[in-house]
């Protein structure tokens, strides 16, 4: 048994996303921007010669069969024919349903490091593609840099957006995505527009809409942290996100959070923390 090596999986915020429109298979045309944070899970990952997947600590209400790590690991195994296994234990930081990502963001560093410890030698493009089998947002956190991301989600323009600092807050409420993006009164028309004209317009979430009217703990979450910042909720929800200019000014707001809500903060990565742990691992 060798010693776990252990990676990063940070969150992501949606700066902005806007719904574009809606393909006969049920996927929608989107153009959003991702930044990732230098807040995420962990995984500690000790690869052995059993061919089997192993996680610990089991996660309430998600069967093996379901969990995404362990999905992630056997499509590598699939994909690659490698007889080799792995243990994993997940330390978990980032909320389920909150739209950070947590469980694309984790499937990724699995694909990812498991690549690099299998030695199965697949190019970032292939990873990317198996991810994309698994979830809309697992390229993202395979490619690793700031992005505006467009098609379902696949096809990704690189921008260096400021990297500013954020209090995320999560309201005692969870979302599913399939919830907003099956609601008939969801925004599906804006009209796409170029990098130039997206990076200079006023960030906006044409989900944002539906999971306030929906989860009137998001309206309330979003109208509290109005006061103080600039706010949109990320993704689907159900996180809200402030943009401050120093941490100071971040931990200030976070300091007078109402108790029903939890939050954190960071600070925006244009370069995921993923790519660093690989560089880090592969010349060690």
């Amino acid at each position: 048994m060798t010693d776990p090596t252990y990676w990063p999986a940070p969150a992501k915020l949606n700066l902005f996303l806007y719904i574009n429109g809606r393909q006969p298979n049920g996927y929608h045309e989107l153009q959003t921007l991702f930044q990732f944070l230098d807040h995420g899970d962990t995984l500690a990952i000790t690869p052995n010669q059993s061919g089997t997947i192993s996680l610990s600590p089991a996660i309430d209400g998600v069967n093996d069969e379901d969990n995404l790590i362990i999905k992630a690991a056997r499509t590598l195994q699939k994909h690659t024919g490698c007889p080799q296994g792995a243990h994993i234990r997940l330390e978990k930081r980032l909320p389920m349903g909150g739209g950070l990502g947590g469980g694309s963001s984790d499937a990724a560093t699995t694909l990812v490091a498991l690549n690099h410890l299998w030695q199965t030698q697949l190019s970032q493009t292939t990873l990317a593609t198996l991810g994309l089998s698994l979830g809309a947002d697992v390229p993202i956190f395979i490619h690793g840099h700031a992005a505006l991301a467009e098609g379902v989600g696949e096809k990704f323009t690189a921008v260096s957006p400021d990297e500013k600092y954020y209090l995320v807050v999560k309201p005692d409420v969870s979302i599913s995505t399939a919830a907003i993006f099956t609601h008939p009164d969801l925004q599906r028309s804006t009209p796409k527009r170029t990098v130039n004209e997206l990076m200079a317009q006023n960030y906006e979430n044409d989900c944002e809409k539906i999971a306030r009217k929906q989860f009137p703990e998001v309206d309330k979450a979003v109208s509290w942290l109005l006061e103080y910042a600039p706010s949109r909720m990320t993704g689907t929800g159900a996180c809200v996100f402030a943009e401050f200019d120093t941490a100071q000014d971040a931990q200030n707001t976070l300091d007078t959070m109402p108790n029903w809500l939890t939050g954190f903060v960071a600070r925006g990565l244009n370069r995921s923390p993923l790519l660093d742990a690989l560089q880090q691992h592969t010349v060690s």
